[in-house]
């Protein structure tokens, strides 16, 4: 029944849009003429043409001599959006989630979306804020970026321009000079990344928007349009740039955690297991075995590395590290 009344909204909507269409682009149409256009019934036109005058404030008049419509303001036109006060509710809804990109200008484009949106709805309807009331969304710490180097990052990508800007690595104390021909843009849970051909490098490689300053576009250059086979990464898990084949990763979890687990997708390629014992086996191929220790790491205890081999070696490392600063901290 649900599915039934959003389908009938949708068809209204659709109906409301050609109506507005045919008065706008035949002269003087009568009834019969709309009925013929729409094929509908001479009831659904003349509530639909009432529903546009009152709801949407349309100044649709009949001209008694050409026995027609018309619009006595020739600029007026419906929005070529018409949503539901209930979707309205959603979209207010998602807003919260925009947090994560306050670092970015694509949140007040997205917000400004919304708020055009909701303008379209009739003079009417009222969209209730409760969800926005009782509902509170705890976002993940951001970096932050300069907007004008998100901005012309776009350009550059759009435009095939090579980007002049300074870099201070993860473990750099200091900017050094870098140009880059970008091609595509990630975000990976709040941080944006651009992927491009670095031209120190002569390699594709992978830099981070919080991290340049004073970018400045320079000249073209000509795509590879190969690139996507030659960048070392794996978009379904992690943006690190390795060099290495994709590998196995097995992974087994405690009881503890078995539901948290089962109950997500970490990998599109992923096989999750519950065995007798209630521990979960966890199983996927990607490259991307420093972003894969970073999160195993969050586990603790509760995880067991059994493959590849090379992680397990890189698990083993972050250990012992850890528990020397254990050591620094409290002793022996």
């Amino acid at each position: 029944m649900a599915e039934m009344k959003v389908r009938e909204s949708h068809v209204k909507s659709l109906r409301l849009l050609q109506l507005e269409k045919a008065i706008q682009t035949i002269a003087y149409p009568g009834v019969e003429r709309l009925m013929k256009e729409l094929e509908v019934s001479r009831r659904t036109i003349l509530r639909d043409i009432d529903e546009l005058r009152l709801y949407y404030n349309a100044p649709i008049e009949y001209d008694r001599t050409n026995k027609g419509y018309y619009y006595s303001d020739q600029t007026f036109f419906v929005k070529n959006v018409l949503v539901s006060e209930g979707e309205v509710v959603a979209l207010a809804g998602i807003l919260p989630l925009l947090e994560r990109y306050d670092n970015t200008p694509l949140k007040a484009t997205i917000t400004k979306v919304y708020d055009t949106i909701a303008q379209m709805l009739p003079n009417q309807v009222q969209v209730q804020t409760s969800l926005l009331n009782d509902v509170q969304f705890i976002s993940d710490p951001l970096p932050n970026i300069d907007p004008e180097i998100f901005t012309a990052l776009f350009e550059a990508i759009r435009s095939h321009r090579t980007i002049s800007f300074g870099y201070r690595s993860i473990s750099a104390t200091e900017y050094s000079p870098h140009e880059l021909d970008p091609y595509k843009i990630y975000c990976q849970k709040g941080d944006w990344y651009a992927v491009g051909y670095c031209h120190k490098r002569k390699d594709f490689a992978t830099y981070s928007l919080s991290r340049m300053k004073n970018l400045t576009l320079c000249q073209e250059f000509t795509p590879d349009t190969a690139y996507e086979e030659k960048i070392r990464i794996d978009p379904n898990y992690g943006i690190w740039s390795n060099d290495t084949p994709a590998k196995k990763i097995e992974l087994l979890f405690e009881k503890s955690v078995n539901t948290y687990i089962l109950e997500r997708t970490w990998h599109k390629n992923q096989s999750c297991h519950q065995n007798q014992d209630g521990t979960v086996l966890l199983t996927f191929e990607s490259n991307q075995l420093q972003e894969a220790l970073h999160w195993i790491l969050s586990f603790g205890s509760a995880v067991q590395v059994l493959n590849p081999p090379e992680l397990k070696d890189m698990y083993r490392q972050e250990v012992q590290k850890m528990m020397r600063r254990v050591r620094e901290c409290f002793g022996n």
